[in-house]
């Protein structure tokens, strides 16, 4: 089906001492369409002097990913269904926990979509439910993943 590739970088700072563990976690993550995006260790891990706050970590690359993933199925299925849809938007949580060894994952995902429909053909809530299981279905990150993953629809208009 494909084979997908990405870049991560990093690179000692100037100052920083590897061996005693204080050294910045900022690295960049580099894609093939020229993009890179700026990476780091999640706040909380370690001291605020060895994060970037602004940068994105892992879990949070984690949940845009399956958030992202996820829509990108809704829509398309929506519009095969022949709904109209003018915004998307998700606020996606995700709770780290320990395993039985006692190492952090990601257990569960929740994902709360809000798509807001126009035209004169509007989902049911039945309809709904079945085109979020189909994009669920057919994720290719929530395949991936051994995370519990919940998909709770919010109906309105997303903001």
């Amino acid at each position: 089906m494909g084979e997908y590739k990405a870049t991560v970088r990093w690179e000692i700072g100037e100052g920083e001492v590897f061996t005693t563990n204080r050294y910045n976690r900022r690295h960049e993550w580099h894609f093939d369409g020229g993009a890179v995006v700026p990476g780091c260790a999640a706040p909380g891990y370690l001291p605020p002097a060895l994060i970037d706050e602004s940068a994105v970590d892992p879990e949070e690359a984690l949940l845009a990913s399956a958030a992202s993933c996820h829509m990108l199925y809704f829509l398309a299925y929506a519009a095969k269904a022949g709904f109209s849809i003018d915004a998307y938007e998700d606020n996606p949580v995700g709770h780290v926990e320990k395993n039985e060894d006692g190492d952090p994952w990601v257990s569960t995902i929740v994902m709360r979509p809000c798509a807001t429909f126009v035209g004169d053909k509007v989902p049911t809530a039945e309809e709904l439910d079945q085109l979020h299981h189909r994009a669920h279905k057919s994720c290719i990150i929530a395949n991936s993943l051994k995370s519990e993953m919940t998909i709770e629809p919010v109906f309105g208009e997303a903001e």
